[in-house]
């Protein structure tokens, strides 16, 4: 079992700067209304596009793997969050869009599968209280 560390440390108003173990820094605020500068994402919004690169990550490599001729891919994801505190997210819709003459729709499908059934790490955990569902489209 591997374990992961973060740090979130805070600068002033509602922002803050997040650092995991690659690194990489991570900026968020809140909007001005509630005490931020509007400067930087939220974190919901982060979560979201988390499950954007996680799930995107797994497609793209199995599509290369099959030796798809992608030209353009993107996910469109929205969340329905809960009216009360905490306001989770209920649901997350994805959608998938690969675009590319000649990719096969079969091999679409199956990097999808398999990313959203059993690689994405972040569908997963997420799964655990909130519905996540997805299609997929493809575009010449």
């Amino acid at each position: 079992m591997s374990e992961a560390k973060a740090k979130v440390i805070f600068n002033q108003g509602l922002s803050f700067t997040g650092t995991g173990d690659s690194g990489h820094k991570v900026e968020m605020d809140g909007p001005s209304e509630h005490g931020g500068s509007d400067s930087a994402a939220r974190p919901m919004e982060l979560l979201l596009i988390g499950l954007g690169g996680c799930t995107g990550m797994d497609a793209i490599s199995i599509l290369r793997k099959k030796k798809q001729p992608v030209e353009g891919f993107e996910m469109n994801i929205s969340g329905t969050r809960a009216e009360g505190h905490p306001m989770r997210y209920t649901d997350v819709q994805i959608e998938f869009v690969v675009k590319g003459k000649g990719v096969d729709e079969g091999a679409v499908k199956r990097a999808v599968d398999l990313s959203m059934e059993k690689y994405c790490s972040v569908k997963t955990t997420l799964e655990l209280h909130t519905k996540v569902s997805f299609s997929y489209r493809l575009e010449d």
